[in-house]
């Protein structure tokens, strides 16, 4: 099967799901550790995505400067297919932040499944609604960390 954009994008969009199903039902599992908390899925996709805007799926951009270049640079498959590649590795790396902050703050796990949802559908929705649970649950202020560098 060639690796065509369309190939890529079902591989990477059915790839990354298994690792959100152990956060959200195995976030203490062995496995769960060693796959979803460890750079082994950013640097695998890191490097789909580097392929991508290294080999010309930016080629007939004009720049990101404005939202008619930006609307014109994503109208080639490939340059989709990195974008999609970039949002998906940084909603699992904020999901997998989530569950490691929430086990750290003793936060219960089963509160924390609907932000994971809210992350791996819309992203900053899911962040802002876990940021909202820690306030509300008095296991957490506004700062990310408990000691900001």
């Amino acid at each position: 099967m060639p690796l065509t954009p369309d190939t890529v994008f079902l591989i990477a969009t059915y790839g990354i799901m298994p690792f959100w199903l152990l956060l959200a039902i195995a976030p203490s599992w062995t496995y769960t550790q060693t796959l979803v908390h460890s750079a082994l899925i950013p640097i695998v996709i890191g490097v789909a995505y580097t392929f991508y805007v290294t080999t010309g799926a930016f080629s007939q951009s004009e720049g990101f400067g404005t939202l008619s270049a930006i609307m014109k640079a994503f109208t080639v498959p490939e340059a989709v297919i990195a974008g999609w590649l970039h949002y998906i590795v940084f909603d699992l790396f904020v999901g997998a932040w989530q569950v490691r902050d929430a086990q750290r703050r003793g936060m219960n796990h089963w509160l924390v499944v609907p932000c994971l949802f809210f992350t791996l559908m819309l992203g900053p929705v899911g962040l802002l609604l876990y940021i909202i649970l820690r306030k509300l649950s008095s296991k957490g202020g506004w700062a990310l960390e408990a000691h900001p560098v």
